[in-house]
């Protein structure tokens, strides 16, 4: 044999199938896991994801929607990204809902999903949709591939928008024939794209700006948001404030960045938030907003928000800047870069008056609504005191996985979190249905960890599918159903501002405990206050899936609230 044409054997490429190249790239992005729904289009990725069993396992799901769901929860508990598989036409359109949410909260997911061969497209082919269009709006980035030679350079293009910058979902639909068509395969991660700047350059000027008004402040308040979790910042975040002594209230997707013991957090903020962070949040007169939007839950009306504040603003998308708060000094940056940098130039100082404020409202609230809702002594079982008990017997220390209405707020209020990445919920699109297949993310992507799922009676019927997917692939999550046999935000807000006309609110259902019999997960029914504690230990001891439904107050409402469009400052404690 000639030199160069041994040559030319050792270095030849691989001629393998588009739907192989699909696979083979996954594995080269580290993908553990996929969740996922087969159909036609798609067959024949899922042909040869058989022969990649031993490297990547497939989780079927028993709707499309739950396999982004359960993408997300995977993603925001493992800080990898979620990876979900459709079919073409009803396959794809069921992934819209959790493309939505994971925009909304930025999670980095890759959806891929099949379609009709290339001849076939804008010829209304069975189960053909223009899912690019769809999902234009909805995703990071989204490609149609036609040819199976832009295969590896889509999906390498995928993973590297998705997890880079501010994370988000994208989706990558390739045609039937690009997943026959045979081609020489080679595979180079993403690591750059022209005009496409994930992480900003940091501005000196913009921190040293920032750092002046925070040494000259006399009520300065920190503002934790998402971002601070995406970005790993939490250590340099906590560093800050306690260096400058600065209180923190965290946004509903803030929490867990920072340990709710911990003696300069003051709470969580927003419409069903804390008393103390949002009526002095108008007190303050350096606010330092990390990773967040300046949600309209957050705010309330926005003209009459932070009034007495100069407002810095700290965010790695500029789109974020300016859009509803005007920032005195915008800092374009990536929050942990931005917070190391900031603590280098930021003084020692004390608070001391101002922290005292913030307890003084802590205790208002306490003694106004937390202990009675705590701690009753009679009456029906409340949402609060269900919580605090699972709090208590998990340290702190489960993956809360919430779901969408009151039994949310009431989670989010008084689970006592202490580690990152343990608070997963539908925060910007609130989705109801979303708690019990992100939970079964969450558990795959961290099996070592407790995993609670907090739902309620409405969102549990909208995903109950997913025991059956829950028992096939031996998912050991916990489940609560807070039940009140109502759509319980919705009655509450008919109660307060609809003069108590309870329409389409009030729920028949189904006997949960029999359902998830049905499914082969046990479980038990919990009406009675002296029983509750015991079957929350029951549930936490048994090994494996479990589902607790506890009957709960059928009319008990969430307080302190914010009327919506109201001002932050208009807060109701009753």
């Amino acid at each position: 044999m000639k030199p160069e044409i041994a040559d030319k054997q050792l270095t030849a490429k691989p001629v393998i199938t588009g739907s192989e190249a699909v696979i083979r790239a996954l594995v080269e992005e580290g993908v553990d896991t996929i969740f996922g729904y087969p159909g036609g289009a798609i067959m024949p990725i899922y042909d040869a994801l058989y022969d990649f069993q031993d490297q990547v396992r497939h989780i079927l799901v028993r709707h499309e929607q739950a396999a982004t769901h359960a993408a997300q929860g995977y993603a925001r508990s493992s800080g990898r990204v979620g990876v979900a598989f459709a079919t073409s036409g009803p396959g794809a359109t069921n992934l819209v809902t959790g493309l939505a949410d994971a925009y909304m909260d930025s999670t980095p997911m890759v959806c891929i999903t099949g379609q009709v061969a290339a001849a076939l497209l804008g010829t209304d082919a069975f189960q053909e949709t223009d899912v690019i269009g769809i999902t234009m709006p909805i995703t990071k980035w989204n490609i149609q591939v036609t040819r199976p030679e832009d295969i590896p350079g889509a999906m390498a293009k995928a993973f590297y928008i998705a997890r880079s910058g501010r994370p988000g979902p994208v989706l990558v639909d390739i045609t039937k024939n690009a997943q026959f068509g045979e081609f020489e395969y080679e595979y180079k991660k993403c690591e750059y794209i022209r005009s496409y700047r994930p992480v900003p350059e940091l501005s000196q000027d913009a921190v040293s700006a920032a750092a002046a008004l925070i040494n000259a402040a006399k009520k300065p308040f920190l503002l934790v948001g998402h971002g601070v979790l995406l970005s790993g910042a939490e250590k340099e975040l906590i560093a800050l404030a306690e260096k400058a002594q600065i209180p923190m209230g965290s946004t509903l997707l803030g929490l867990s960045a920072v340990p709710v013991d911990h003696p300069l957090y003051v709470g969580l903020l927003g419409m069903h938030g804390n008393y103390g962070p949002n009526i002095l949040t108008g007190e303050a007169d350096v606010v330092i907003a990390v990773g967040m939007r300046f949600d309209d839950r957050v705010t309330g009306d926005v003209a009459s928000y932070v009034p007495n504040a100069k407002v810095i603003h700290i965010e790695i998308d500029a789109a974020e800047i300016h859009k509803i708060i005007k920032a005195d000094v915008p800092v374009h940056a990536d929050a942990k870069d931005a917070l190391a940098a900031l603590l280098q130039e930021v003084t020692p100082a004390e608070h001391n008056a101002w922290l005292a404020e913030f307890r003084a409202a802590h205790d208002k609230e306490y003694e106004k609504v937390q202990h009675a809702e705590l701690y009753p002594q009679q009456g029906e079982l409340k949402m609060a005191e269900v919580i605090r008990l699972i709090s208590e017997k998990t340290q702190g220390e489960a993956v809360l996985v919430t779901d969408v209405g009151q039994h949310q707020m009431v989670a989010s209020r008084y689970y006592r979190f202490k580690n990152p990445n343990t608070n997963i919920t539908s925060g910007g699109m609130g989705t109801m249905g979303f708690s019990l297949p992100a939970a079964m993310g969450a558990k795959t992507g961290t099996p070592e960890k407790e995993v609670v799922a907090i739902i309620g009676d409405g969102c549990f019927q909208m995903t109950l599918q997913e025991l059956a997917t829950i028992h096939q692939s031996q998912i050991g999550v916990k489940i609560v159903i807070l039940n009140n046999n109502f759509l319980g935000m919705v009655r509450q807000w008919q109660q307060l501002f609809f003069d108590k006309r309870y329409s389409s609110t009030e729920m028949v259902n189904p006997d949960f405990v029999q359902v998830a019999k049905g499914f082969y997960i046990p479980g038990k029914k919990v009406t009675a206050r002296e029983d509750i504690s015991a079957a929350i230990d029951e549930m936490l001891a048994h090994q494996g899936a479990y589902l607790l439904e506890v009957v709960v107050e059928k009319e008990d409402n969430v307080f302190p609230m914010v009327p919506a469009g109201a001002p932050i400052s208009a807060i109701r404690l009753e």
